[in-house]
């Protein structure tokens, strides 16, 4: 899957936690929503928006990110539940990069067929 491919995915499956998504299609997305949380950021130091732009989109990112995670989460045959270890300090973070590394489940599982 293709940057903009995985883009258009993030985007149309908005807030659609069913299903499964590739690692490309999460570290594609993450490497989107990075460099444009930096362009929001350098945005409002340039305007002096006080960080409005930011946190108006980092609203409008809030849910596609979640279901993208709950869907990555899935595809490597753990519950999205999982997603809140990140709220555990220190190690939570480390462990859902852990998992967000792995490479798919093959074969179906409970969340659908595979997407590779």
């Amino acid at each position: 899957m293709g940057f903009g491919e995985a883009i258009k995915s993030f985007f149309g499956n908005y807030a659609n936690f069913k299903g499964r998504a590739r690692r490309s299609e999460y570290w594609f997305a993450a490497l989107f929503l990075g460099l444009t949380i930096l362009a929001a950021a350098l945005l409002d130091a340039l305007l002096g928006t006080f960080g409005v732009l930011y946190l108006l989109w980092i609203l409008a990112i809030f849910v596609p990110s979640l279901a993208v995670t709950v869907r990555r989460l899935h595809d490597i045959d753990r519950s999205g539940a999982w997603y809140f270890i990140n709220f555990v300090p220190l190690v939570g973070p480390i462990i859902l990069l852990v998992f967000m590394c792995q490479d798919s489940k093959p074969g179906e599982n409970e969340y659908g067929e595979p997407v590779k």
